[in-house]
């Protein structure tokens, strides 16, 4: 599972105070408030090996692992120059690096252009899954997330 921190864990877009927050501690970022510890153990109940697919790079695992009680994760490294083709700067790599494997992207920009791409160039199961960047990752996208590994679980 690849997992954006912008928008998915840390929810922006609307006026400051209608976010919950669940810790005063910032180490360096306001915003990191606003990430919600309960995701933690839900995501690593999903039975997925977690991957971070962000701008944060080793950032997530310094300052957004501890919050949720995450391992350090690995994470994914990305091109300097984004890709000009109307798909996500990060879709290719993530591809690459699922290497034909079934995988769920989490993030808050992906679009039906990046699942067209996927379509065509990864030969397993793919779920690209967009969050809405206000609210952040809820309790209905980790059912559609979990509903959907236990369709390939079942398949395989």
């Amino acid at each position: 599972m690849f997992l954006d921190v912008d928008g998915p864990l840390i929810p922006f877009g609307r006026r400051s105070g209608e976010y919950r927050t669940f810790t005063d501690t910032d180490l360096g970022n306001p915003l990191l408030g606003r990430v919600d510890p309960a995701l933690g153990p839900r995501l690593l109940a999903l039975g997925c090996d977690l991957v971070w697919a962000t701008t944060w790079f080793e950032d997530a695992n310094e300052c957004v692992a501890p919050l949720l009680g995450l391992p350090p994760l690995p994470v994914l490294d990305f091109p300097d120059e984004p890709t000009a083709t109307g798909r996500h700067w990060k879709t290719s790599r993530i591809v690459e690096r699922a290497a034909g494997s079934a995988f769920v992207w989490i993030d808050d920009e992906t679009t039906d252009a990046d699942r067209g791409w996927v379509a065509s160039h990864h030969p397993g199961p793919a779920l690209l899954h967009t969050v809405t960047a206000g609210t952040g990752l809820t309790d209905r996208d980790l059912t559609t997330i979990a509903t959907w590994l236990s369709s390939c679980a079942r398949r395989n």
